[in-house]
């Protein structure tokens, strides 16, 4: 009779319980990366609350965005990355398929057909492919692994090319190159050979003409523009110079949150999306930008350092191609902002306005502490 109490009172209590399982849950997460990814929306979020003052259900529909970001990081931070690539080979083929739908049966925003509508929700499957096409090479090298040959790369090639042409043509050039370089990541950190990096660039610097001739019209106009935005000041270089402007404005210090005069006269375009960083720039000026750029810098150093530690060629890969995809977003939205690359719609992470790309870098943030948490738990 004693025993039966002692294990009666041994019994956790329905709170102790609780407080079990949430911490198993929350176990998925990577302390680190997770630190990192606040500090970046709640910056993101601040700022898109100045940039978005005239039109304030950005701000809550952005709140709602970071929550099922949030949710979906979770969700992948919690599926072992040997169940993910299971699901590499049909990401890519809906992927696909959804950018075949946006061909044939698209949305036409701005003269441009990337969107699909399903009814419930309007998607851009551009954007699910910049996380779909890594993860299919990631899957396909790691089947070929210790027998990759010049055919595995070759095919590895056509992967990337079919995607990318199909957004050529939506036309959508900017997301088409940052897919494009999410699998040439991929490519390069599975022993691309040096030979052949040399000759892709020469062909590629040979291409340039053809490429010239093929391009639309406003897309040779934003690289004309970038040589020279003073040549047509009101009409093709206003985005870039206003935004250089409020960067410039914006000083050592800024002018403080909710102060930027470029911001809230309205001249800086698409505040809250492509342009949020010439916000960010005018109100919390060089010292605000070389905050934000630490805590990028440390979002891909820990993503790298993931890449180094996973315990299988398929973690690698993937890790690595998050990293460098994050950086060329933020290399890119920066450059394009100050007047340095032309202007291509290509947002800021955690920082620009937007549903699809929030929800794919939380899709890819769980990625990296999926592979983080199971090297450990192959080491031990």
């Amino acid at each position: 009779m004693s025993t039966t109490f002692a294990n009666r009172g041994s019994r956790p209590s329905p709170q102790s319980r609780l407080l079990l399982f949430v911490r198993e849950r929350l176990s998925v997460l990577d302390p680190p990366l997770l630190v990192l990814i606040t500090l970046l929306a709640m910056t993101g979020l601040m700022t898109l609350y100045s940039a978005g003052a005239d039109f304030p259900w950005r701000f809550t529909d952005q709140l709602r965005n970071f929550a099922v970001a949030a949710a979906v990081m979770f969700v992948f931070a919690s599926i072992p990355p040997t169940v993910l690539m299971k699901f590499a080979l049909p990401a890519y083929a809906v992927g696909v398929v959804l950018l075949i739908g946006v061909e044939l049966v698209g949305v036409t925003v701005k003269g441009a057909q990337r969107w699909l509508n399903l009814g419930i929700v309007t998607i851009q499957p551009s954007e699910i492919m910049r996380l779909a096409l890594p993860l299919m090479l990631a899957w396909y090298f790691q089947k070929r692994e210790g027998q990759i040959g010049s055919v595995d790369f070759l095919v590895a090639a056509t992967l990337v090319a079919v995607p990318v042409v199909l957004i050529i043509h939506q036309p959508d050039l900017g997301t088409a190159l940052l897919v494009l370089a999410a699998g040439a990541f991929v490519i390069f950190f599975a022993g691309l050979p040096w030979k052949w990096l040399v000759s892709l660039a020469v062909a590629g610097l040979a291409f340039l003409p053809v490429a010239w001739t093929l391009m639309h019209d406003y897309q040779r106009q934003r690289v004309l523009t970038l040589i020279d935005p003073s040549t047509d000041p009101l009409g093709k270089g206003f985005h870039t110079l206003q935004a250089m402007i409020a960067i410039g404005s914006g000083g050592v210090f800024g002018k403080g949150w909710m102060q930027g005069t470029q911001t809230h006269l309205e001249f800086i375009p698409e505040r809250t999306s492509d342009f949020i960083f010439a916000v960010y720039s005018e109100e919390f000026g060089l010292v605000g930008n070389a905050v934000l750029l630490v805590l990028l810098f440390a979002l891909i150093t820990r993503a790298l350092t993931i890449s180094l530690g996973a315990a299988t060629l398929f973690g690698r890969l993937l890790a690595a191609a998050i990293a460098l995809i994050i950086f060329t977003y933020c290399f890119v939205n920066m450059g394009m902002v100050s007047g340095i690359l032309p202007v291509v719609g290509v947002p800021l992470p955690f920082m620009s306005y937007g549903g699809t790309a929030l929800v794919t870098l939380g899709m890819a943030c769980g990625i990296l502490m999926s592979i983080q948490r199971h090297r450990k738990l192959v080491q031990t």
